[in-house]
């Protein structure tokens, strides 16, 4: 029986700075241009999948 590890689908804005390697103010900004950004109650999180999918629109 394999384990499968499920991937986060919200992680909040240190967290993804840390995962993505960037500062915390380039990775708001990016989570807010992808529209990837979500608000529930007084905590902001962001949406892996629709994050990473706009970071693979500016691969070449």
């Amino acid at each position: 029986m394999e384990a499968k590890i499920k991937k986060k689908e919200f992680i909040r804005y240190d967290e993804g700075a840390e995962r993505y390697s960037m500062s915390k103010h380039s990775f708001m900004k990016l989570a807010q241009e992808a529209r990837a950004v979500y608000k529930i109650n007084r905590i902001t999180l962001v949406s892996v999948p629709i994050f990473e999918e706009y970071l693979e629109s500016f691969r070449v």
